[in-house]
C-alpha cells in the first residue's frame, strides 16, 4: 500500500514538473530579450558600410576628373568643393545656411504633422469623407511639389508663408494617406475589443486605432517628412529673393547663375546630408521604437 502512495506521490510529482517546464518554456518563448548590440558590432555594420560607400563614391568622382570625361567647369574636382566648404566655414555663413533651411522644413513639418493626422484620422473613419476627398489625397500626393510654387508665390508673395504653404500642400497628403493605411490595416478585433470596453470616439481613436495604425503612420510620416524637404528645396529653388535670406535652394540657384559648379555640388551634398541626418536622428529610431514595442525588433 506504501509502495502503491509512493508511485502515485512520484507520478504527481512528475506531472508537476513537467507542467512547471512547460510553463517556464511558453514564458520563455513570450519574453522578447532586448539586448544591446556592441560598440564594434555596431560600427562594423552600421557605421562602416556607409563611410565605405562614401568613400568609394569619392574615388570614382576623382577619376572621373582625372580621366577628363567632361571640362573642369562641368565636373570639379572633390578638393574644389571642399575649398567652397571652407570658404563658407571660414565666413561663418555655412550654419547659417543650412539652419536656415532646416528649420523652415521642420516648422513646416510639424504643421503639416497637426492638419494631416487629424485629417487621415476623418478621412479613415467616416466613409462620406473618405469617398469624397480620399482621392484627392492621393491625386494631390502624385502631383510635383514643385507646381505649387508659382501659385503661392502670387498668392502669398515671396515670404515664409509661400514657403510653409508649398510644404503644407506636398507633405500633408502623405501623412494622411499614411495614416489611413495604418488604420485600414488594424483588426477588426481590436475595433470591436474597444467598444466592448467603452472606448468609442475620440477615445477609442486615441487608445485603440492610433497605436495599432502606428507602423503606417510611422511610414506615413517619413515620406511625409522627405515631401516636406523636397517641396521646400522646390520653393527656394525657384522663389529666390534677398528677403527669404540664403537657404540650401537658394545656394544651389546661386552657383547655377553664377556658374559656380563647386558651389552647385556643396550645395547638392549639404541637401543631401541634412535629409539623412534627419532620417537617421528622428525617424530610424522611431520606427526602431514601434518595432520593438512589438516584440519585432530583438536586438538594438
Amino acid at each position: 500500500m506504501a509502495s502503491t502512495d509512493t508511485t502515485t506521490a512520484g507520478k504527481g510529482t512528475d506531472k508537476a514538473d513537467d507542467l512547471a517546464g512547460l510553463e517556464a518554456g511558453l514564458d520563455a518563448l513570450d519574453a522578447v530579450q532586448v539586448n544591446r548590440t556592441p560598440v564594434r558590432e555596431v560600427l562594423l555594420h552600421k557605421v562602416l558600410p556607409p563611410l565605405a560607400a562614401v568613400a568609394l563614391v569619392l574615388v570614382a568622382w576623382q577619376l572621373l576628373v582625372w580621366a577628363e570625361v567632361t571640362e573642369d567647369y562641368k565636373l570639379p574636382a572633390p578638393s574644389a568643393v571642399w575649398d567652397s566648404v571652407s570658404d563658407m566655414w571660414l565666413k561663418g555663413t555655412l550654419f547659417e545656411v543650412i539652419w536656415t533651411s532646416v528649420s523652415r522644413g521642420l516648422l513646416g513639418f510639424l504643421l503639416a504633422l497637426a492638419i494631416g493626422t487629424p485629417l487621415g484620422l476623418v478621412v479613415a473613419r467616416v466613409k462620406f469623407v473618405r469617398a469624397a476627398i480620399g482621392p484627392i489625397l492621393s491625386g494631390l500626393q502624385s502631383l510635383p511639389s514643385v507646381a505649387w510654387v508659382p501659385p503661392a508665390v502670387i498668392w502669398l508673395g515671396l515670404n515664409d508663408k509661400m514657403m510653409f504653404a508649398v510644404i503644407l500642400l506636398g507633405a500633408v497628403p502623405s501623412i494622411a494617406n499614411g495614416l489611413v493605411s495604418g488604420v485600414d490595416q488594424v483588426p477588426p478585433l481590436f475595433l470591436r475589443a474597444g467598444r466592448t470596453l467603452g472606448a468609442t470616439g475620440l477615445k477609442g481613436a486615441w487608445h485603440i486605432v492610433m497605436p495599432a495604425a502606428l507602423p503606417g503612420y510611422v511610414a506615413g510620416l517619413k515620406q511625409g517628412w522627405a515631401f516636406s524637404w523636397r517641396s521646400l528645396m522646390a520653393a527656394e529653388i525657384i522663389a529666390s529673393s534677398p528677403d527669404l535670406g540664403l537657404g540650401l535652394g537658394q545656394l544651389l540657384e546661386n552657383g547655377r547663375n553664377n556658374a559656380d559648379m563647386p558651389g552647385v555640388f556643396l550645395a547638392i551634398v549639404l541637401i543631401l546630408i541634412v535629409g539623412i541626418a534627419i532620417d537617421l536622428l528622428i525617424f530610424s529610431p522611431l520606427e526602431r521604437w514601434v518595432l520593438r514595442s512589438r516584440g519585432l525588433l530583438v536586438r538594438s
